[in-house]
């Protein structure tokens, strides 16, 4: 009987489904539950959340969920930014399994590289690197946190608030959904879950050459147009929220806060989720910023979701190249190949329609506020976990959709395409060319 495979983009994103649905069936359990039982709905949707490192929720996930419950979140958290792979990769080292060349095709797969070659290197590096960073935020939060909380709770929440910042989860354990609200002067707590959101979203490919810097002559042509695109992100967004918001919603802060404030903002509101202002406080034309950082998002192969820097950086490149009448796309002394442009302007569309259709689903089943609904849907796609207070009005229709965008957000919608697609080998036939005006 004949038998289909898999391919490596399928592969990929079963395993995020199947994740999610063991979390939430273990949410599910009365075990994770404060007072009863969950709602299916609720713990699917969590589950969701924390397995896609969005940190949208329908309930408070200080009050509602046990300390099971919690330790569970924060694992779908760690197993869906590291990836499904990564894990599999560590329990392979550990018992010294050989790793078969589909499961590298799958991490090649996972880390949007395109070489398998050296895979399973950068994997290694992924986790020792990542649960390193997670440790030393940890020990910082605690020792900070214990002249508030105790040391048993300082260490709870340490280790929860670092594994969820690294991942650009956005879960927190503060009650009455207040995320961070109450360090928005913090300069520890503000640098520490900022500095973790940003090294978790320049993508592990970056890291990973980062730290092996001393053993090349420079960075490469992708880590340096990241790095540069999130450093003029940053910049860029928190001039814009301190300007725009100095005399509205930052108004009683320092002025040291009010630049804290829009910094963390601007960090947390591409990737992570966590606020230490009330976003409903703030200007529509300051939400409509965020909502831009959060369609861009992080970078390829990180725990971000959004159409990624570099591919912003690519139609940015193409954009200069076109007004200057320019026959190839250039930065740094070097040509960008035309088929690693075409792909940025395809992410690119995919991701848009995607996000049009999503919102005009979410319309059918629920007419409420245009600003909120469409935040709320850039929020999940993008992975972000932001919320203008949509969330706690949807409807189950609702909820699965946002669940839909938040699985997309995640893998990927190319992937997802690529996943569902059936491989046809293509003859080689060139037809003649012909020509259609634009402009």
């Amino acid at each position: 009987m004949f038998k289909q495979q898999l391919t490596p983009p399928q592969l990929l994103a079963i395993s995020f489904i199947s994740v999610i649905l063991i979390g939430s069936l273990l949410l599910y359990t009365p075990w994770s539950v404060q007072n009863g039982q969950a709602h299916y709905m609720t713990a699917l949707f969590t589950a969701a959340s924390a397995t896609c490192v969005t940190g949208l929720t329908l309930v408070d996930t200080a009050t509602y969920w046990t300390s099971f419950g919690q330790v569970v979140i924060i694992l779908l958290a760690q197993i869906g930014g590291l990836g499904v792979m990564s894990f599999a990769t560590f329990f392979a080292l550990l018992f010294g399994w050989k790793i078969h060349f589909r499961q590298r095709l799958i991490m090649q797969q996972a880390l949007n590289q395109s070489a398998v070659g050296g895979i399973v290197k950068i994997f290694r590096y992924l986790l020792i690197i990542s649960f390193a960073i997670e440790t030393i935020a940890a020990i910082i939060l605690t020792i900070h946190w214990m002249p508030l909380l105790g040391f048993k709770k300082a260490l709870w929440f340490g280790i929860f608030h670092s594994i969820s910042a690294f991942n650009n989860a956005g879960f927190d354990l503060f009650a009455n959904s207040i995320s961070l609200n109450s360090f928005t002067t913090d300069v520890t707590v503000n640098l520490v879950i900022t500095t973790l959101i940003i090294i978790g979203g320049l993508g592990f490919v970056v890291l990973h050459e980062i730290f092996h810097y001393k053993n090349k002559t420079s960075l490469s042509l992708h880590t340096r147009v990241v790095l540069i695109t999130t450093a003029i992100l940053i910049i860029v967004g928190t001039i814009i929220l301190l300007l725009s918001e100095y005399s509205h919603a930052l108004r009683e802060l320092p002025l040291g806060g009010k630049l804290l404030a829009s910094y963390f903002q601007t960090v947390s509101g591409r990737t992570a989720g966590f606020t230490t202002i009330d976003i409903n406080s703030l200007f529509t034309s300051s939400q409509l910023v965020i909502l831009v950082l959060m369609f861009i998002g992080g970078s390829p192969g990180s725990t971000s979701g959004g159409i990624k820097t570099s591919t912003l950086a690519l139609l940015w490149i193409a954009i200069i190249s076109q007004l200057r009448g320019k026959k190839d796309n250039e930065i740094f002394r070097r040509r960008i190949p035309d088929s690693d442009m075409l792909h940025a302007f395809v992410i690119t569309i995919i991701y848009g329609f995607t996000l049009i259709f999503l919102t005009f689903l979410v319309f059918l089943f629920h007419q409420g506020n245009a600003t909120a609904i469409l935040f709320e849907v850039v929020s999940a796609l993008g992975t972000v976990g932001l919320s203008l207070g949509f969330t706690n009005e949807m409807t189950i229709p609702s909820q699965i959709i946002i669940i839909i965008a938040m699985i997309l957000g995640r893998v990927g919608p190319l992937t997802i395409g690529f996943a569902l697609a059936h491989k046809r080998k293509q003859p080689e036939i060139h037809y003649p060319k012909g020509k259609i005006l634009i402009g």
